[in-house]
C-alpha cells in the first residue's frame, strides 16, 4: 500500500539547511569575489524583438533549440545503431557477437571528447564535403531551404551538425546496445524453450516472444539514456556546434556575466531533462497497466 506522504520536523529542518547553503554561496560570490549580480539582462538573451515588433528567440532560446534538435536526431541514429549491436552481442553465431562486442568495448572506452575530434576531423572534412550536402540544400526548393534549418541546423552548418550527431549516435548507440542486451537477457530461458518447442525460429522468437517483454524492461535505463543523450551533446561545443553550452560559452565571454549565464543554462538543462524523465515515466506506466491487463 502506499504510504502518505506527510511533511515532518525533518523535511523543514533540511529545507531550511539548504536555504541557508544557497544563501551562503550567494553571499560568498558577492563578498569574496567582489561580483555584481546582474540578473535583469537575462530575459533579453532568451527572447527579443525584431525589427517587426515580434518577439522571437535569442542566442540561449536558439542554443536549447538547438541542443533538442541535435539530441532528437542522434537518439533517433542511436536507437537503430544500439538494437543491432545488441542482437550482434546474443547471436548464436560468433563472429556476429566478436562484432558487437569489438563496437560496443571501442565506443564504450574512449572519452567521449576524442571521438568528437576524430570523426569531425574525417567525417566532416574528408567524407561530407564529398557529398555536397550544402550545394544540394542551397539548390533544393524554397520549403525545403526554409524547413531545414526548423528541424535540423542552418544550412552554413549542416555538414557539422550532421557530423556531431551521428558520432553522438554511435557514443550512445553502444551503451543503448549493452541495455537491449541486458533486456533480451533477462527474459527467462523457459521463454525461449516454449518458442522453440512450437516451432519458432530464432527471429520468430526474438520479435513476437522476447522482444515485446523485453521492450518494457528496457524502458528506464532507455531513459536514462536518452537523458544523457542531452546532457552529453554539450561536448559538440567543441566543434562549434552552436548548442546551448556554446551559446553560453559566447554569451559569457561577451558579457563576463559568469554565474548569470551559467544558473541559466543550468536551469534550461534542467528543464529539458526533468520534462523528459517526467514524459518517460508516464510511458513506462502505461505500459506496465497495458502489460498487466
Amino acid at each position: 500500500m502506499r504510504r502518505s506522504l506527510r511533511w515532518g520536523w525533518l523535511d523543514t529542518l533540511l529545507l531550511l539547511a539548504l536555504l541557508t547553503l544557497i544563501a551562503y554561496l550567494g553571499y560568498r560570490v558577492s563578498i569574496g569575489l567582489e561580483y555584481r549580480w546582474n540578473w535583469q539582462v537575462i530575459p533579453q538573451y532568451l527572447v527579443r524583438r525584431d525589427s517587426d515588433g515580434g518577439w522571437v528567440a535569442n542566442m540561449l532560446l536558439l542554443g536549447l533549440l538547438t541542443t533538442i534538435r541535435l539530441s532528437f536526431w542522434s537518439l533517433l541514429l542511436a536507437l537503430p545503431f544500439g538494437v543491432i549491436a545488441g542482437l550482434l552481442r546474443i547471436s548464436p553465431h560468433l563472429f556476429n557477437r566478436l562484432l558487437g562486442g569489438t563496437y560496443v568495448t571501442l565506443l564504450r572506452n574512449l572519452p567521449p571528447l576524442v571521438l568528437i575530434f576524430i570523426f569531425f576531423f574525417f567525417i566532416s572534412d574528408q567524407i561530407l564535403p564529398q557529398l555536397n550536402i550544402g550545394a544540394r540544400l542551397y539548390a533544393a526548393p524554397d520549403w525545403v531551404q526554409t524547413l531545414v534549418p526548423v528541424l535540423i541546423a542552418p544550412i552554413e552548418q549542416i555538414e557539422t551538425f550532421v557530423a556531431a550527431a551521428f558520432t553522438l549516435a554511435l557514443f550512445e548507440g553502444a551503451y543503448v546496445a549493452e541495455i537491449v542486451r541486458a533486456g533480451i537477457n533477462s527474459i527467462e530461458e523457459g521463454q525461449w524453450e516454449a518458442a522453440r518447442a512450437l516451432g519458432m525460429r530464432h527471429w520468430q522468437i526474438l520479435r513476437q516472444v522476447i522482444l515485446p517483454q523485453a521492450l518494457q524492461r528496457m524502458i528506464p535505463p532507455l531513459t536514462g539514456q536518452a537523458i544523457s543523450t542531452i546532457k552529453d551533446s554539450a561536448i559538440v561545443a567543441v566543434i562549434s556546434v552552436q548548442e546551448l553550452t556554446f551559446q553560453g560559452l559566447e554569451l559569457m565571454a561577451a558579457t563576463y556575466l559568469t554565474f548569470e549565464v551559467w544558473l541559466t543554462v543550468t536551469a534550461l538543462y534542467f528543464l529539458l531533462t526533468y520534462s523528459c524523465s517526467t514524459l518517460a515515466g508516464r510511458l513506462e506506466l502505461r505500459m506496465r497497466r497495458a502489460y498487466q491487463y
